[in-house]
């Protein structure tokens, strides 16, 4: 019975009346099935493409594509089909993907959960391998179906549509034959082919880069960049092949996928294609079911049994030849579809980004001396498939300073106090001191203008000098009485200077009564002459002493700048010798310059004697203070994987 369901899986037709219903099934290949309708069958319209069709006992298969026929005797359509494990195709890996150090089945639910509508879930998985993986821009079921190729031994994928989601299972293949051909039992005829086109006994297996930097297995596999087998060559002679497969960006891996193809193609090729009748709806027993993925005993005439594994069945028509099955036989490690195979991986390798050679250059000037060094860091990105060169190339030079102008915020500065005191000088010894000589002058005083003063009272007989003078008075005292002549005052009397030589004495007679006299003193000035003289001191021997109280000082500093002369000094000589480390590993080099110093080998590296990815660091420490100019160069091999285009 053939169903058609809608993509909800709901039933829409039974189609009873399809014919030459036909499927494949090849290992680890999408099975495929076909069937045909009568063109007036009006359940064609039922059948449209992507739907889904279950045949029973065959699978669950989806509608792609329909094919039209018409001739003469002829009015059919014919439906191609492909399991519903290609529902895998609807979904891709976009850009790169990169797994590193996980299980075999932790892969698997990465790959099986980027699904975007979730037919499938992860079932049983009997591989515990660690590989590192990486996609790009490749579909869901092509990356699945490539988990297990570095596998070195023998592996099945199986797909179970019995309830959704579906399961996908990894298992390996059997041991023990539970199926069984015999001639003149279930064998109808056979074909054997032996086929030695396809004899390889060296393989010289390449991976994803290009030119020196495309991965080979030489640091997995002793330096040698081929896998053979001895006993191969012996019997067959040698048979040389390059494998190239640009996925692997892993040598380890690439070496035991090479190993997988190396142990199929180190004889020559036998194909068994045998016609049989599948009898286990007759008979019951399950060993007379022939099915792809069995392990069968073959007996054949005189020859003693073998056993071969059903590599690929195929039914041209389930219903009118039921039990007819053609079968292809033979060792699970020989891929009957291996151009296919090495095709598709061809196609994959096509949408994969291969990288390029890269220059990175890193450059340095500073000074250092036996303390500080001058230290040069690198870093080397995770992208970075091979690191092809390190190389240093430097220079020794003087010490270099340099001079310029600073400037001054100002401001006020307060000094610390000071808790005073008393301080004594050094004695002085004494000694005369001559002053400066002055010239002499004359100088004239300030003018007073005159006034009239009252002398204080007097008592008892005196007398008074009034006036002494040696001239002679301008005036006729003949007429004067005595009285009027000593007590009268006359203000417009004359002193008139004489050539007398008897001065004259004036003087006011004694009396006992008390009196006050009145003095006036004319406006007059006084010239004073300072003759030419200097002075001389004594100073005799002494001390001083000083009190000094508590006190602070303020000091106010204006903005302003410094001016410095403008120029670069440097040292009077070089130093004698340096010492260069690499990631802390001496490297023989002591000149005072170098060009193009191999430091690859004294970077830091992995387990696997591959330099470690992140940062590194050079450091250049001279005997004595010195400048050092340097260019560090790294060529590389990128794989443009990571970041975007912005």
């Amino acid at each position: 019975m053939i169903r058609v369901l809608d993509l909800n899986f709901k039933l829409v037709a039974i189609l009873e009346n399809a014919f030459n219903v036909g499927y494949e099934r090849e290992r680890n290949i999408v099975p495929t099935a076909t069937f045909t309708l009568p063109e007036t069958d009006p359940k064609n319209a039922k059948v449209t493409n992507l739907r889904y069709i279950d045949i029973e006992d065959v699978g669950l298969y989806r509608v792609m594509p329909k094919l039209t026929t018409r001739n003469s005797s002829n009015r059919i359509i014919k439906y191609e089909l492909q399991h519903v494990s290609s529902t895998l195709f609807d979904s891709v890996l976009f850009k790169y993907h990169q797994l590193t150090n996980y299980t075999t089945k932790q892969v698997l639910e990465y790959l099986i959960n980027a699904q975007k509508t979730k037919h499938w879930k992860l079932g049983t998985v009997e591989f515990t391998r660690y590989f590192h993986y990486s996609w790009e821009n490749e579909n869901l079921l092509s990356a699945i179906l490539s988990v297990p190729t570095p596998f070195n031994e023998e592996y099945r994928f199986t797909f179970d549509t019995s309830s959704y989601p579906w399961t996908i299972n990894l298992v390996r293949p059997e041991t023990v034959a539970t199926a069984r051909i015999r001639e003149d039992y279930n064998l109808q005829g056979f074909t054997m082919e032996e086929n030695p086109m396809g004899l390889y006994n060296r393989i010289y297996p390449l991976g994803a880069g290009e030119g020196v930097n495309q991965l080979d297995i030489r640091k997995v596999n002793g330096g040698s960049y081929y896998l053979q087998d001895t006993a191969s060559i012996a019997t067959y002679g040698l048979h040389e092949y390059i494998w190239v497969d640009k996925r692997f960006t892993v040598a380890q891996s690439l070496k035991e996928s090479a190993q997988a193809l190396l142990d199929e193609w180190k004889t020559p090729i036998v194909n068994w294609k045998i016609s049989a009748s599948d009898l286990s709806d007759i008979t019951g027993i399950n060993a007379d079911r022939l099915v792809e993925g069995r392990l069968v005993q073959i007996i054949i005439g005189q020859r003693p049994p073998f056993n071969l594994y059903i590599i690929k069945e195929s039914r041209s028509d389930i219903y009118s030849g039921r039990l007819d099955v053609q079968l292809e036989l033979g060792n699970w490690s020989e891929k009957g579809s291996t151009q296919t195979e090495l095709k598709r991986r061809q196609q994959i390798n096509e949408l994969y980004s291969q990288g390029a050679t890269n220059i990175l250059n890193f450059g340095y000037q500073d000074n250092c001396d036996n303390t500080i060094p001058a230290v040069i860091p690198f870093y080397i990105d995770d992208d970075v498939v091979n690191v092809n060169t390190i190389e240093l190339t430097y220079r020794t030079k003087r010490f270099r300073a340099y001079s310029g102008v600073t400037k001054g915020g100002g401001g006020l500065v307060k000094s610390t106090s000071s808790g005073g005191g008393t301080t004594a000088t050094s004695s002085s010894g004494g000694g005369v001191s001559k002053s400066t000589e002055s010239g002499g002058a004359t100088t004239q005083t300030s003018t007073v203008n005159g006034q009239s003063t009252e002398t204080s009272s007097a008592g008892g007989d005196h007398s008074h000098l009034m006036f002494h003078f040696g001239g002679v008075v301008n005036r006729n005292w003949a007429n004067e009485t005595t009285a009027n002549m000593f007590t009268a005052h006359d203000n417009s009397a004359q002193i008139i200077a004489g050539g007398a030589s008897n001065p004259v004495n004036l003087y006011t007679a004694g009396s006992s009564g008390n009196h006050t006299h009145s003095v006036t003193t004319p406006a007059h000035s006084h010239n004073v002459g300072i003759p030419a003289h200097s002075h001389e001191f004594n100073t005799p021997n002494h001390q001083h002493s000083v009190t000094i109280p508590a006190h602070n000082h303020d000091v106010d500093i204006p903005d302003h700048t410094h001016e410095i002369l403008h120029r670069i000094v440097e040292a009077p000589d070089n130093p004698s010798n340096v010492v260069i480390k690499v990631d802390g590993n001496t490297v023989p080099q002591t000149a005072l310059q170098g060009d193009r110093v191999n430091l690859a080998q004294y970077a830091n590296k992995d387990t696997n004697g591959n330099i470690t990815r992140g940062r590194h660091e050079i450091t250049i420490t001279p005997d004595k203070i010195a400048r050092v100019e340097a260019d560090v160069i790294l060529r590389v091999f990128i794989r443009s994987q990571l970041g975007g285009q912005l």
